[in-house]
Parts: structure tokens; C-alpha cells; sequence
């Protein structure tokens, strides 16, 4: 690695994750939460959005989760609570599933009685705030990971981790969470973030992210 390009200014963040919209979620859960049925998920466990037949959402009311695509199982998003689940995918969810990235708390409701209670209680405004969201979350991911150097899609994904919560950020490796999400070898991963840690630019222990002081924008 260069270490003499100049660094880029410490403490990144994402532009998406920054603007959360927490009010609006919460008044959604706030009002579906009555129709639905409350379950503990424990670290590592499954949940799908059909139930004999009938297409789930769920509200996030505690912990932390991650969305994955069937098949090749890569990571497309990971939230913490508040969040909503399965609503902005409505006609398309039988390639997707949700993992427990922690112990967490979920509420469970069929699509139809949330569509339901969003037209009775006209709450959409708040969710067209939860659809935005969500749709910027997986844009940027996607456009942050395609037609990039692998350089570029690291740094993204260090940003990224440093910025989830510690129940996720200190219960897996740098180097994990970059695989789970994107196509690049282990070995040109651990590379990078071998290098970065030389240059000082990055602090770990064990592999675990402790913190991002600055990154350089080239490689």
C-alpha cells in the first residue's frame, strides 16, 4: 500500500444510516404492534416470510439482524431496532431471508393485516419515510460494491462496520463481515486488512474492528 497518499478525514460515515428515520418507524410498530405476535429469536436462528402459506413481515421492536439472499447466502443489508421487515419487497421475498445477528425480539403480522392498518391508520407518510430508507440501503450497497476495485469496496464495508452496533461490530471478524457481503477471496481481504493495520490507518485485536482513524481514498 501507498501510505504516502494523502489519508481521507477520520470518522467516516454513510450517508443512509446517518438519516434513519426512528420516529416514523417506531409510529408504524406503534400501530401494527396490537395485530401482531411477539417471539425471541436467539443468535444464528432463521426466520422466513412464509408461514403456512400466508407472507409475514416483522417488526424489529429489540437486537440486530441481517437480510440474505437464498442461494449464495451473501449479506444485503443488517439492521438494528426499530426496523420493519418484508414490506418493501412485497412481491418478491421467496429469494430472501432473514438470520438473528443477535438475541433479538421480533413481532410477527401477515403482509395483508400491515397493508391494512397503514391504509385504516393513514400512516403513509411514515411509510413512505421506511420505504426510502430501505430502498437507499440497498442501493448504496449495491452501487458501493459494483464496478469497484477491491480497495474501494473494503474501505466502504470498514465504514460500514464501524457504524453498526456493538452487538454485531464485536462478535465478528473484519474480514467475515466483509465476505458475508460481497465476492471477494478471504485471502485478498485479510491482505488489505493486514496492510491497513500496518499503515496504522485501522486498530483490530483478534481480527474484530476496534476502530477506523482514517482511510485512504487510493490504493
Amino acid at each position: 500500500m501507498n501510505t504516502r497518499m494523502a489519508p481521507e478525514l477520520t470518522k467516516e460515515h454513510s450517508t443512509v444510516l446517518g438519516v434513519k428515520p426512528f420516529e416514523h418507524i417506531e409510529k408504524i410498530i406503534d400501530n401494527i404492534l396490537p395485530s401482531a405476535e411477539r417471539r425471541i429469536v436467539s443468535k444464528g436462528d432463521i426466520v422466513h416470510y412464509y408461514q403456512n402459506d400466508i407472507r409475514q413481515c416483522f417488526l424489529l421492536t429489540q437486537g440486530c439482524v441481517a437480510l440474505h439472499r437464498r442461494g449464495d447466502g451473501i449479506v444485503l443489508n443488517s439492521e438494528s431496532s426499530p426496523f420493519i421487515l418484508g414490506v418493501s419487497s412485497q412481491f418478491s421475498s421467496e429469494h430472501l431471508y432473514v438470520r438473528a445477528l443477535e438475541t433479538s425480539e421480533i413481532a410477527a403480522v401477515s403482509l395483508e393485516r400491515f397493508n391494512h392498518v397503514v391504509a385504516q391508520q393513514n400512516l403513509w407518510e411514515h411509510f413512505s419515510k421506511l420505504l426510502i430508507y430501505t430502498a437507499s440501503r440497498v442501493y448504496e450497497h449495491c452501487a458501493q460494491i459494483s464496478q469497484m476495485s477491491a480497495y474501494d469496496i473494503i474501505r466502504f464495508q470498514l465504514v460500514e462496520l464501524m457504524q453498526e452496533p456493538d452487538a454485531i461490530r464485536q462478535n465478528i471478524t473484519a474480514a467475515a463481515y466483509i465476505k458475508s457481503r460481497t465476492y471477494l477471496s478471504r485471502s485478498g481481504i485479510m491482505r488489505i486488512l493486514a496492510e491497513l493495520r500496518t499503515g496504522k490507518y485501522i486498530t483490530m485485536e483478534r481480527g474484530v474492528l476496534l476502530d477506523v482513524h482514517h482511510l485512504p481514498r487510493k490504493y
